[in-house]
């Protein structure tokens, strides 16, 4: 499978392969580190303390931020061992409108999270035939859950709004996210 920009969110990721889930949950992943690492840019302990949250938030997301560059190292690395397909890149993001704010950056964090959470459980059953590539989804996905409890908190929903999660299909996810997409320049697995 060749890294390609999306021409409309309706077009399918292609996980018929274990590098094409890697690289799909790899796209995920380079949006959420560079959702941090530009929005930590952005707003600095003030900004937090200003919207009537404590310094220790700011601190917080940015180890969640440390977290999803983590998830980029480790996604990459596995892909590369795996020699199949080349791990798909960093794209181009339209992150402006989710700067607005600290509330709005939070929602869209919130937003990011647990799309991400849905995304990982609904893509969970293309690795079903490779244990070690399951377990090593999995874990990503736990962390990805307490992120996105930790940041409903924050904005004031449900962590546990229901007994079970719904898992997102690929497309889904990619509907999701491609308002965040500069889809003439950003690379979708």
């Amino acid at each position: 499978m060749a890294v390609r920009a999306i021409p409309a969110a309706q077009e399918v990721v292609d996980v018929s392969t274990p590098t094409g889930v890697l690289n799909y949950a790899l796209t995920l992943e380079h949006l959420e580190n560079a959702f941090y690492r530009d929005g930590l840019d952005e707003f600095d302990d003030a900004d937090f303390e200003d919207a009537g949250f404590d310094a220790s938030v700011r601190e917080r997301l940015a180890e969640i931020g440390e977290h999803e560059q983590a998830h980029v190292d480790t996604l990459t690395e596995v892909i590369t061992q795996l020699g199949e397909e080349d791990p798909v890149e960093e794209g181009s993001y339209l992150f402006e409108d989710a700067f607005a704010d600290v509330q709005t950056f939070l929602a869209t964090a919130a937003v990011f999270e647990n799309t991400g959470v849905s995304a990982y459980q609904g893509a969970a059953q293309y690795l079903q035939e490779n244990d070690e590539l399951l377990t090593a989804a999995l874990n990503i996905h736990s962390v990805e859950a307490r992120h996105a409890a930790y940041l409903n908190g924050l904005t004031e929903v449900s962590a546990f709004p229901a007994a079970t999660d719904t898992p997102l299909a690929p497309d889904d996810v990619v509907t999701a996210i491609t308002p965040f997409l500069d889809t003439e320049a950003t690379p979708v697995a």
